[in-house]
């Protein structure tokens, strides 16, 4: 069932795990994610970034999408569909369209803008029984052509925007989205227990799931991160496993060009992938 993320994440908050966000591009993705959600028992948020949006054909596309997919494959646990990076204008669009939650990021706005804009979305949220996430500080590397540089959040900003009512705050704290690279300096859990003693309840949010160590992972929800997004590693996962379909030349064998034989292994590369982070995160029989 479509649900907004509050009551999931509170309760992984209380319960010390994390839900995962695993963004969706497709009608392949999608199907994945909430299969392996579902066969795990585990609440799952579907992230859907302004590009991907577009790609898909607009935002009520995806809602559509999702929402009859939920009720074909008898989906029971807890789906939240989430706008990822949301511009302001894609946060209304996004409403509109009938998801049940929204990322506005203001990180980019001097911190008072930020604040304008989060409340006047808090009070549409509230209204609409919609979840609202901000974000304070940055998270490097690309998305959808914002380009971050990875800047730690400034743990009082975080306050102020988590006293406007939001129900979870993505922090920077030395993450990026993307594949991490070799120099990384790793996660501040310094900064990370300092927003989260000034947010207490908030459930925290940790962008650019991708290839942080599991160590780090485990630390981070210990510290109050509650949602972890994942998309590129679906993404590398899903090509690998397409590559080597090609180069074994099983499209060239039968049918095996049909589009259903050829996105296969990548969706099934998709659910493996999906089935682990649950288990990192802890979220496994908790819907």
């Amino acid at each position: 069932m479509l649900v907004s993320a509050k009551e999931m994440l509170d309760k992984a908050k209380a319960g010390h795990y994390a839900v995962g966000q695993f963004n969706i591009n497709n009608l392949e993705w999608t199907k994945s994610i909430l299969l392996t959600a579902q066969e795990m028992n585990s609440p799952v948020i579907l992230g859907v970034s302004e590009g991907a949006g577009k790609y898909m054909t607009g935002f009520k596309t995806v809602a559509a999408m999702v929402k009859a997919m939920i009720e074909e494959l008898n989906i029971t646990v807890p789906v939240a569909l989430h706008l990822d990076h949301g511009t302001y204008e894609g946060c209304y669009k996004c409403i509109e369209a009938g998801f049940s939650s929204i990322m506005f990021d203001g990180s980019h706005y001097p911190i008072e803008e930020n604040v304008a804009k989060t409340k006047e979305l808090v009070a549409v949220c509230k209204e609409k029984g919609m979840s609202l996430e901000a974000e304070v500080g940055s998270i490097g590397g690309e998305e959808d052509g914002v380009v971050g540089m990875g800047e730690c959040a400034d743990p009082n900003e975080c306050k102020m925007i988590a006293d406007l009512g939001v129900d979870m705050l993505a922090a920077g704290i030395g993450n990026i989205h993307g594949v991490y690279p070799a120099n990384w300096q790793g996660l501040s859990f310094e900064t990370l227990a300092a927003v989260q003693e000034l947010t207490g309840t908030m459930p925290l949010v940790l962008h650019g799931g991708t290839g942080i160590p599991d160590d780090m992972i485990k630390k981070a929800i210990d510290l109050g991160v509650s949602k972890i997004n994942v998309n590129t590693e679906c993404q590398l996962a899903f090509a690998a496993a397409t590559r080597k379909y090609i180069e074994e030349g099983k499209d060239q064998q039968g049918k095996g060009f049909d589009p259903r034989k050829l996105l296969a292994p990548g969706a099934e590369a998709i659910k493996a992938t999906v089935r682990e982070k649950i288990e990192l995160f802890g979220s496994a029989n908790k819907a």
